[in-house]
């Protein structure tokens, strides 16, 4: 008879977090592959929906369902997954109203239309929980949103005093290259000619390059421009398809080591090591989700 195997899996001790800013696990040996806390537990408690409202943590929620929406959506219970799209109506609105980063919901909204679809097509194949008529529903729901997002028109800021316009030039290279993100630096491009031209250096997109990804891995994707230079801006998006870009948030999520603790890194926790940031790890969108995976 074949011994079974130990799995380290994270247990709940205590699920009433303080307006669900934290969330104490335990870490245990057992004998089985059952945990004791699932990513649908765990995303219901740390109050996601109150954390949209955060502009600092606002990037780092949507990334985060938007991983749920490629390959976690059906690991989901059934009232999990109620709020996750409560959460995400929540999201819509607010980029309804404030126009903020509505490309990022744009794809999410795709990736979770093309999975919806996929999930529906293969009912009877894959798990579903709940009724296939309310799957569809919320399809549609998400089709709405796409349209709604489609025709947002940015509502033009009036403003007498000092614009974006009036820094000089090399304040706004500054701005520029403060970008990690390669569609930021292009929709800010689009702002005035000066912008523009500022937006197009080769220099710029060489440092956001070597920024993201190692030498090796830009070595074997070089596209040579007309003049015989590397285009580093065709670099980015190209090397974009085969590697994960280096992902920054204004607040994120952190594990302590010491207390076994889930919190957002603004908040804090009152930590009992004697020395606490040596405790500290940050948990990127993935890497929450890997905290689930038994």
């Amino acid at each position: 008879m074949k011994r079974m195997k130990k799995y380290t899996v994270l247990k709940i001790v205590s699920l009433q977090p303080r307006k669900g800013k934290k969330i104490i696990l335990g870490i245990t040996q057992i004998r089985n592959r059952h945990g004791y806390c699932t990513l649908g537990e765990a995303f219901n408690r740390l109050d996601f929906s109150s954390a949209i409202q955060d502009i600092r943590r606002f990037n780092y929620v949507v990334k985060l369902l938007q991983l749920i929406a490629k390959s976690q959506l059906t690991s989901l219970s059934g009232a999990a997954q109620k709020n996750y799209f409560n959460i995400l109506d929540k999201i819509v609105r607010k980029v309804m109203e404030d126009q903020y980063n509505p490309r990022l919901i744009k794809d999410l909204l795709q990736d979770l239309s093309s999975t919806l679809r996929i999930l529906i097509r293969g009912v009877g194949k894959s798990v579903l929980v709940g009724n296939i008529n309310i799957w569809i529903c919320r399809l549609e729901t998400i089709l709405l949103w796409q349209q709604q997002l489609k025709n947002l028109q940015m509502n033009k800021q009036v403003n007498n005093g000092l614009t974006l316009s009036d820094l000089p030039v090399h304040m706004l290279n500054n701005i520029l290259y403060r970008f990690s993100d390669g569609w930021d630096i292009i929709t800010l491009g689009q702002v005035t000619p000066t912008l523009y031209m500022l937006s197009e250096d080769r220099q710029l997109w060489k440092k956001l390059c070597q920024y993201h990804f190692a030498e090796k891995q830009f070595c074997r994707h070089l596209i040579p421009s007309e003049k015989g230079h590397i285009d580093w801006k065709l670099m980015y998006f190209a090397l974009q398809k085969y590697y994960p870009i280096k992902e920054q948030y204004g607040d994120t999520l952190h594990f302590c080591r010491h207390c076994s603790i889930l919190f957002w890194k603004d908040t804090g926790h009152p930590c009992t090591a004697s020395d606490p940031n040596t405790c500290l790890m940050p948990v990127s969108p993935q890497h929450f989700i890997d905290l689930f995976k038994f």
